[in-house]
């Protein structure tokens, strides 16, 4: 087959403008057709490798850039003195102001009334929530009605019962069941220790040996088998067992009693007439069997309410409260309310 034919070039200018030339579909195609993608691999291989180990140097960078001179930006400061006199005026305007205000009088006035505010010290207010121990109430007493004190020595443990009351001096020489002589109280209370082989008053004086002038077992000038002035099975001027005078309070072991039996006061003839209600506040003691004795008035209203809402409490039953099952006195408060229908 015959080849492409070129095309045939056009004729030349006669006017002398050059002649352009006229590509043909070979050129275009020899144009795609790179030499270097015809090269073999192993040639473009081993030609990578030593341009790797050693590359070719390249001829040295020829810059043919040049550097255009443009305006400064800096040091453009066509207001600068304006703006520094304008600053310089409203600063000392401001200070004279300043000045002029602190020297009036009405400001000097003003300045005298001020009263300077400091923290306040609350410490006085702040309740003290942390917990507090609870402190055991009560004591003791006993005797044989002795005519000579109660002597000194060793007192006896404390336990929740007490089969035997201590004594200094035993009438029974020959008991048929010895058993070790307790006080009532808790079980962590510790006496003085006095080393004396007798049991007796730790803080008496020494002397012969006597159970003192109380009565109902124990040692001491009171009642109820303990040792001491008090009365109970406990150790001290209190009552109803335990230690640290007084009676004993709710808490610490100790249950609050609980009321049985009620009755409700009676109105005053002057409180009826005079349409009065409130409340009495009594406080008294609740003794071993449940009973209400030693009774004051806390919180009064007058008009003979105070003493009918005694007579009401004097009638009331209490299950006595307890300490480690045994039944002891304790300090309680009641509210009595007069309240008419």
């Amino acid at each position: 087959m015959p080849g492409p034919e070129r095309l045939a070039s056009p004729p030349p200018d006669p006017q002398g403008v050059p002649d352009v030339p006229v590509l043909t579909a070979e050129d275009h195609l020899s144009r795609l057709l790179i030499a270097e993608v015809e090269e073999p691999w192993y040639r473009s291989f081993t030609r990578n490798i030593r341009e790797f180990v050693r590359p070719p140097k390249l001829p040295p960078l020829q810059v043919t850039s040049k550097p255009v001179a443009v305006k400064s930006i800096w040091g453009d400061y066509r207001y600068g003195k304006q703006a520094g006199l304008s600053s310089t005026l409203l600063h000392v305007t401001a200070v004279v102001l300043m000045f002029t205000l602190a020297g009036s009088k009405t400001v000097r006035d003003a300045v005298k009334t001020t009263v300077a505010l400091v923290a306040p010290d609350l410490a006085a207010w702040t309740p003290d929530l942390k917990p507090k121990p609870q402190q055991q109430q009560g004591g003791g007493g006993g005797g044989d009605k002795s005519p000579l004190p109660a002597s000194k020595g060793q007192a006896p443990r404390f336990a929740a019962r007490q089969f035997v009351p201590p004594a200094a001096v035993v009438n029974n020489p020959n008991p048929k069941l010895l058993m070790e002589p307790t006080l009532i109280g808790p079980e962590d209370v510790r006496l003085p220790n006095v080393n004396m082989p007798v049991w007796g008053d730790p803080f008496a004086k020494v002397g012969p040996p006597s159970n003192g002038p109380g009565s109902g077992g124990g040692i001491g000038s009171g009642s109820g088998g303990g040792i001491g002035p008090g009365r109970g099975p406990g150790y001290g001027p209190g009552e109803g067992g335990g230690i640290g005078g007084g009676v004993y309070r709710v808490g610490g072991g100790v249950s609050a009693p609980v009321a049985i039996y009620k009755i409700e006061p009676e109105y005053s003839e002057e409180a009826r007439k005079a349409k009065f209600q409130g409340t009495v506040v009594l406080s008294i003691v609740v003794d071993e069997q449940g009973l209400p004795r030693n009774f004051k008035v806390v919180k009064p209203l007058g008009l003979g309410l105070d003493e009918k809402a005694i007579e009401a409490v004097q009638k009331w039953r209490f299950s006595p409260a307890k300490l480690n099952g045994k039944p002891v006195a304790v300090q309680a408060s009641v509210e009595v309310n007069f309240r008419l229908l």
